[in-house]
């Protein structure tokens, strides 16, 4: 039998229709990649929106910085205006970086017709009603799916496919920089070296401080609270430590104890509300994220409906964080009117949990007299709290000892009043070191 043929569609020639015109506030890593990666798939694009689609202007702060790759005449600009009022751009991509002006700016271009995408999660955790509000007064789409673990599509996911599904946690790895140190550190480099050499290999930026610190972390973990939850939370609402204050020895304590040292962004809905931070943070082996090493990232979510879903993919770079640019702008080019949810959908107004009201086991590491009786000294402190203690581990050396101690889950306020008078015990010299530790589910 002779299989039935269908006759091929004759669609317009995509090449042949009038470019779409894109701006960039910005022409540095990522901005670079965008224009690049666009021009590379050229005819792909075409194919997908109809018609292709070029950088026609990039604003940068310096015309004179020396770029390694062959610049289009008038591409690249020092004024802003230039992008603002040409007609013949669509839509701008915001890759630049920073609070001020780069707000002002967006809200310029709201106001002219101009929808934006953006990788500017500081800017998001710090002002995102301000922004979403302007985007909808002016019809206009505002996306954002690069501010958050670069090629990870987890924005979209939670924005768009889970926006039903009541998302009860996001947990994950969220920032590549300090994953590829701390993978490092686990097989035994140093922190300053390891730091050196991600800034080499452009996994860091030259001040490293929002990576090591914890902040780039919080900013994300905000941003994907308040989608996930439908509450607002921003940067200021989120407690975060950082890698900055780690030491190569506490990692080496976790592997010992069966768990990896992970920077662990979570928000979780609780009774009482939202409980958010960002902390270094003992992962057991058997957990998902502890096997997530480099510098790649990887956000679980979890809800009745979902039960447990995992994300995972590069999460530093500017080739990941360009693809995920180009996505929403093939999302905005691609879609119109209400085809994309413009509001920030935050209808909740969550409480907040205070830190000391968190529930958290603890990792503990103090330096003590070796000498009979500590141990019991230390435990009979915690009980007083209601701290029960988990696992023991101790290194002794010429009268001193290391003592190790992770908790059952407790208050954390209770744990952290126990942990301030054990330290002033005579037993104790120098600081306590207090690391969170994940529990299995």
């Amino acid at each position: 039998m002779t299989p039935k043929r269908y006759p091929t569609a004759r669609l317009p020639n995509p090449m042949a229709a009038d470019p779409i015109g894109i701006g960039l506030l910005g022409y540095g890593t990522v901005g670079s990649a965008v224009d690049r990666l666009l021009s590379a798939r050229r005819d792909d694009v075409a194919r997908v929106l109809g018609a292709p689609v070029e950088v026609r202007r990039a604003l940068v702060r310096d015309l004179g910085r020396p770029r390694g790759d062959a610049i289009r005449d008038g591409l690249l600009t020092d004024d802003f205006a230039a992008i603002r009022d040409d007609a013949s751009i669509a839509v701008v991509a915001e890759v630049m970086g920073g609070v001020e002006p780069t707000r002002g700016w967006m809200l310029e271009l709201f106001a002219a017709g101009k929808s934006v995408v953006t990788a500017n999660k500081q800017l998001l955790a710090r002002h995102g009603a301000e922004l979403f509000a302007a985007a909808e007064e002016h019809g206009v789409q505002l996306r954002f799916e690069a501010s958050v673990c670069a090629a990870i599509p987890v924005v979209k996911v939670l924005r768009e496919s889970m926006v039903a599904s009541e998302v009860t946690a996001v947990l994950g790895i969220v920032n590549g920089t300090t994953n590829y140190m701390l993978s490092a550190m686990a097989a035994g480099a140093d922190y300053a070296a390891v730091l050196a050499e991600a800034q080499r290999l452009g996994y860091a930026e030259a001040d490293p401080t929002e990576d090591v610190t914890g902040a780039d972390a919080a900013a994300k973990i905000a941003i994907l609270a308040s989608i996930a939850f439908h509450t607002r939370v921003t940067i200021a609402d989120v407690p975060h430590e950082g890698i900055d204050r780690l030491d190569s020895l506490d990692v080496a304590f976790a592997d010992d104890l069966g768990y990896s040292v992970k920077l662990i962004g979570q928000a979780r809905r609780v009774e009482q509300g939202v409980v958010v931070g960002v902390a270094p943070t003992l992962v057991p082996r058997a957990h998902g994220l502890s096997a997530v090493n480099g510098s790649f990232n990887a956000v679980m979510l979890r809800g009745d409906a979902i039960r447990e879903v995992t994300l995972v993919g590069p999460g530093a770079g500017g080739d990941e964080t360009a693809s995920a640019v180009i996505g929403d702008l093939m999302g905005v080019l691609g879609t119109s009117g209400t085809g994309f949810p413009r509001g920030d959908g935050l209808f909740r107004d969550l409480p907040l949990v205070a830190a000391d009201d968190v529930v958290s086991a603890l990792y503990l590491r103090l330096d003590v007299r070796d000498e009979p009786g500590v141990l019991a000294r230390i435990a009979s402190v915690l009980a007083d709290e209601r701290v029960s203690i988990d696992s023991v581990v101790q290194r002794a050396e010429g009268g001193r000892a290391q003592l190790v101690i992770v908790t059952h889950p407790a208050s954390e306020g209770a744990a952290r009043r126990a942990i301030a008078t054990i330290a002033g015990l005579d037993i104790c010299e120098g600081d306590p070191v207090v690391l969170r530790v994940l529990a299995d589910g």
